[in-house]
């Protein structure tokens, strides 16, 4: 009956209620039980006065149990939906700790939206990053590590170890002496072994003081491998460089010097000495020229080509530039022209050096009383290439064939390395620079096209050029 009455209050099981009015009413029951026993008070006034205690504190405690309980849920409603409910309240006192409760949930409101937006916009900096950025605590545990690094590491970096990862002593050193407060930052370039197997520039810096959380040092990473590889080559392609010009050089100041002393009256010697100084001279000039090409060619890489051209009519060009030369080792172009051919969108200059110097090899390099054949079609997409990024969509496919001997595989893999010839080549006495496929290699990847080469027995070596119509 009890409970019935406080349901009908709006009063809940779990509050306490009724305990609460029966605790306030136990000291009552003792007075008036002790007025009883000594007959100062009738047993029945007793019980009349004790129900109307009981009353009293009924009625007294009902409303600021309301009050309390209303309080409770509208708390609870700030804490489970995050937005403010209508709240009945009656008393002056919780009406203003409600307000204060909503002031102080408003504040914390703002402040985890800041929080969490300056959280989100750091996160989104550090992924912007290009270089690998890792946070550690004090025990080089991996708290934190933007985009670049989890490519870098692997996306469970945050739950490891740095010092696993990257087991070189001279990284491990340097770290330690951050952690253990002997120096504020360090430096160093190492070599990071498996699995990573790169050459990394690293800079340690330990947080100030004042930083919060665990995280006590970043480190951040530099990829020095591709910079290494490129000063590498380009010292060896200084080396090759010079190696290629000291001998006609040489050459040309021992038959001066010959032709200035023991020659100098001997008509036959001069004669036979300048001819040889003449294609010497010849040589370096088609070394250099090469050289600049291809600098020139380097230098171009990064802007997009833009010309509508024709490559049939560049086709046509090359063959009539190439007969004679053909025809002087009894050999013939022979160019099965499509009717129709759609323009591409390339550098019209270099893809005729790009065609020239690949007829002029199959020229150079087949055998004589044979055919030097090219083709040209459309093909849906470019093959896929290892080394660099090719363009989607459809091509053009330019193959041009020679019936020389097979080139192997080994030398297949190496045939556009700058100064790079056939052995067999050199025994012969083929005269060659050795940087035609490597300028031919650089026109493709600029076009974002690709080369590849077959060589059998049978059908002779095919270089196969391919072209985007348009570069995507």
């Amino acid at each position: 009956m009890f409970l019935k009455k406080m349901k009908l209050f709006e009063i809940e099981k779990n509050s306490n209620f009724s305990e609460r009015v029966l605790g306030l009413s136990v000291p009552a029951a003792a007075v008036f039980t002790l007025l009883v026993a000594l007959d100062l008070l009738s047993p029945f006034a007793a019980i009349l006065s004790y129900i109307f205690i009981v009353i009293f504190n009924l009625v007294f405690l009902s409303p600021l149990t309301l009050e309390l309980q209303r309080l409770k849920q509208y708390i609870n409603s700030l804490t489970s939906d995050g937005f403010t409910k209508d709240v009945k309240l009656s008393n002056i006192e919780t009406k203003e700790l409600a307000q204060a409760i909503q002031s102080l949930h408003s504040f914390f409101v703002a402040k985890t939206d800041a929080l969490e937006t300056q959280t989100l916009s750091d996160t989104a900096v550090l992924d912007s990053l290009p270089d690998p950025i890792i946070m550690i605590d004090r025990s080089s545990n991996v708290l934190g590590a933007n985009h670049a690094a989890r490519l870098l590491f692997g996306e469970s970096i945050t739950e490891q170890n740095i010092e696993k990862n990257i087991p070189a002593e001279s990284f491990v050193s340097a770290l330690k002496k951050v952690l253990k407060e002997e120096s504020e930052s360090e430096n160093l370039v190492f070599f990071a072994p498996t699995p990573l197997n790169k050459k990394l520039y690293t800079h340690i810096k330990k947080l100030p003081f004042l930083s919060k959380g665990r995280i006590v040092a970043v480190i951040s990473f530099y990829d020095l491998t591709k910079a290494f590889k490129v000063e590498k080559m380009q010292s060896d392609f200084v080396a090759n460089a010079s190696h290629e010009l000291r001998t006609p050089l040489s050459v040309i100041s021992g038959f001066i010097e010959t032709l200035q002393t023991t020659a100098k009256n001997d008509d036959n010697a001069r004669e036979q000495f300048l001819n040889i100084m003449a294609e010497q001279a010849s040589f370096m000039s088609s070394l250099i020229e090469n050289l600049l090409s291809l600098s020139k060619i380097e230098l171009s890489q990064d802007t997009a080509p833009n010309e509508k051209t024709d490559v049939l009519k560049i086709i046509d060009e090359v063959v009539s530039a190439l007969e004679l030369k053909a025809a002087n080792r009894k050999m013939k172009i022979v160019f099965e022209k499509p009717k129709r051919l759609p323009k591409i969108i390339a550098d019209s200059a270099q893809i005729k050096q790009l065609i020239q110097n690949l007829t002029d090899n199959a020229i150079k390099y087949g055998l004589s009383n044979t055919d030097v054949l090219i083709f040209v079609k459309t093909v849906d997409e470019i093959p896929h290439s290892n080394s660099f990024n090719v363009a989607s969509g459809k091509a053009l496919s330019i193959a041009i064939n020679n019936k020389g001997p097979k080139i192997s595989a080994q030398d297949l893999a190496r045939l556009t390395e700058r100064f790079y010839r056939l052995q067999e080549h050199k025994d012969l006495g083929i005269k060659g620079t050795g940087l035609g496929l490597s300028i031919a290699k650089q026109i493709i990847m600029r076009h974002k096209g690709n080369l590849t080469v077959s060589s059998t027995t049978l059908n002779g070596t095919t270089f196969t050029i391919y072209l985007p119509l348009e570069m995507k």
